[in-house]
């Protein structure tokens, strides 16, 4: 699992047909104090938005699993978005 903030939505004109109806959203890890260090392109399930701190699963073989398929051109998710860090 991996913390980041989502810096936006990706717009692809021609992709796989795994992604239809399905949100990209450029996301930009943080570490623990909030400073930012790389990004991903993960797929929303939570309906998150720009400037919202979310938790992405990075794994291709669970991130499957959330979509219930066997193969698919995916690797990482967001599965929750972040209210509070304790």
């Amino acid at each position: 699992m991996k913390i980041a903030r989502v810096a936006g939505t990706v717009v692809s004109p021609i992709s796989h047909p795994f992604f239809e109806g399905k949100r990209l959203l450029l996301c930009d890890l943080l570490d623990l104090d909030g400073e930012t260090g790389g990004y991903l392109i993960a797929v929303d399930t939570v309906d998150s938005g720009a400037g919202e701190r979310v938790l992405i699963c990075d794994e291709g073989s669970s991130a499957r699993q959330i979509f219930g398929v066997d193969t698919g051109p995916i690797r990482a998710v967001v599965v929750g978005i972040i209210d509070e860090i304790a």
